[in-house]
């Protein structure tokens, strides 16, 4: 077991020949750096990961979450030692390993696409690094069959891989990582290839893994779902700079900049682009067209903090905190309806509003009054509203 420290950790691919003379040749001195493709292009080359510094504690649960291109799974090649580390210092526990070969980093890696090998039982492919190992034979058959029945394999043990499931590759594949007891586990979307019920399944698989075996967990995902409910801490990132770094409540309810709360969150963020930040009897609030919301005790103190002047803001509020009471006049335009919730999408003020309401104690008559084409009122609490810089997308409160 193990803790992490990666300090300025940066990635660059460098040009080959020809990439680097289009590069001169392009660039003039007063010419500013590129983007191409979410990553900076520089005269070194192209910085996939840059000024990357994090501390994970013995046990821990990292998520590296982001888009695609973000730097989340460079990052984790530089950690496994599949990628060199353009600049910064990676340790494990005490120990520098920038210059440490994979295999003598004592961590385990899983991969998206499984890597089993085809022709061996899901036993030899469970058992295949302990035999490089040369470990003893009833060791071997002890942790193997101690591994499938965490992993609630057992039964497969003789099978070849062609015969399993998505699923069942992905848990021998966990099961393989598992045996060799590395200080750190690092997984690379494993879950991907599912289809959305087996991911459900096998979250919770991964939840319960995590109690039994004390490996730290270095997890990538894209999924936001998977962030939030698998991670200790999430790192979010973007254009291979981290974003945020927070458990999955502080990154929910207190989101650095507007890419983090557009990013968290499933349906996405709603933004005002019109909205202002005013002070009225000494008291913070925001004002949107006619509405006008004072804003909680918490917000007042970190505002006030901060000095934050009166002005024009990006207003964020989560669907889920929008609640149907008198305040800004809105037409259904969609009724999702998802069971115990309802989706709705609103035209107001000339915009999309997207809310999810419970019907949960709604009569039938009051669900029916949320069809298309129906006009509605909304409302949310000061305690919900995210307030932005118009100027930077950093949250006002930070």
């Amino acid at each position: 077991m193990a803790s992490l420290t990666l300090k300025n950790i940066k990635k660059v691919y460098p040009f080959n020949g020809d990439d680097a003379k289009k590069s001169k040749k392009k660039k003039k001195d007063d010419e500013p750096e590129k983007k191409k493709v979410n990553l900076q292009i520089t005269d070194e080359g192209v910085v996939a990961v840059q000024e990357f510094n994090l501390d994970i504690a013995d046990k821990e649960f990292i998520v590296l979450v982001g888009p695609s291109g973000c730097g989340k799974s460079t990052t984790l090649r530089m950690i496994a030692g599949l990628e060199e580390i353009s600049g910064g210092e990676l340790y494990i526990g005490d120990r520098l390993v920038n210059d440490v070969a994979p295999k003598d980093r004592d961590i385990a890696m899983v991969f998206q696409n499984y890597a089993l090998y085809p022709h061996m039982t899901v036993y030899d492919n469970i058992a295949f690094a302990l035999k490089l190992r040369h470990t003893p034979k009833d060791e071997i058959d002890r942790k193997v069959k101690e591994a499938a029945e965490i992993l609630d394999i057992t039964q497969y043990l003789g099978r070849k891989p062609k015969a399993l499931s998505g699923g069942q590759r992905q848990r021998v594949a966990i099961g393989r990582a598992i045996v060799r007891e590395p200080k750190v586990l690092l997984m690379d979307e494993p879950l991907s290839n599912l289809d959305a019920k087996l991911r459900n399944q096998m979250r919770a698989e991964i939840i319960k893994l995590r109690q039994r075996i004390n490996t730290t967990f270095i997890y990538v995902t894209h999924d936001q779902t998977e962030a939030m409910t698998l991670g200790d801490r999430i790192v979010i990132m973007k254009d291979g700079f981290i974003q945020q770094i927070g458990t999955p409540q502080e990154v929910f309810n207190h989101p650095y900049n507007l890419f983090v709360a557009t990013f968290i969150g499933t349906p996405q963020m709603n933004l005002f682009e019109n909205a202002k930040l005013v002070k009225e009897n000494g008291k913070y609030a925001v004002k949107l067209d006619k509405l006008t919301v004072e804003l909680s005790a918490e917000k007042q103190e970190k505002l006030a903090k901060n000095n934050v002047q009166p002005q024009d803001i990006v207003l964020g509020v989560r669907p889920e905190h929008i609640t149907l009471e008198a305040g800004l006049p809105g037409t259904v335009d969609v009724s999702e309806l998802m069971g115990s919730t309802v989706h709705l999408h609103v035209t107001s003020m000339g915009r999309d509003v997207v809310m999810v309401v419970s019907t949960m104690n709604m009569t039938g008559a009051e669900v029916a009054a949320l069809a298309n084409g129906n006009a509605v009122q909304y409302n949310f609490p000061g305690h919900c509203c995210h307030v932005f810089s118009k100027e930077t997308g950093i949250n006002l409160e930070a």
